[in-house]
């Protein structure tokens, strides 16, 4: 029974990392060169483990004081996490503004909690973000980015 479930879980996340690479990173990256900007959007850049290359991918994220908080839905498994984990220093834009900062994983953080504070003003916003963070998440764990 535990490889069923396995497998569905194996299954989920190689769905949804093909759904974010092809579908949702090309679309929130093509409306944000034509000037269509949600304020819940930031876009990371890290650095490839592997090609020592920027990497930049949009995710949804939130100040709270010097730091900004955002998900990796699928854990440390998730392209950007692995180039967190082998250099923790990044940057990131807020509001068309780059800036620094070093980012941790934050695996006693209350996911839930937070990726309901990702939303817009109202509970409708609120209930929107974390619902569409938890339909496309497989082991979800919070980031946060000590901003310099």
């Amino acid at each position: 029974m535990a490889t069923k479930s396995a497998d569905k879980a194996r299954r989920k996340f190689k769905f949804e990392r093909r759904m974010g690479r092809i579908v949702m990173n090309p679309l929130v990256t093509a409306l944000d060169r034509l000037g269509v900007r949600s304020s819940l959007v930031v876009e990371l850049e890290t650095i490839g483990r592997k090609s020592s290359e920027p990497r930049r991918v949009p995710l949804a994220g939130r100040i709270d004081g010097n730091d900004l908080w955002v998900i990796s839905q699928h854990g440390r498994r998730a392209g950007w996490a692995y180039n967190i984990a082998a250099n923790p220093n990044v940057r990131v834009r807020v509001n068309n503004e780059w800036r620094t900062g070093t980012a941790t994983f934050e695996p006693d953080d209350d996911v839930r909690a937070r990726a309901r504070s990702f939303g817009g003003g109202g509970r409708f916003g609120q209930s929107a973000t974390a619902f569409t963070m938890r339909a496309m998440e497989s082991d979800p764990i919070s980031v946060r980015i000590a901003l310099d």
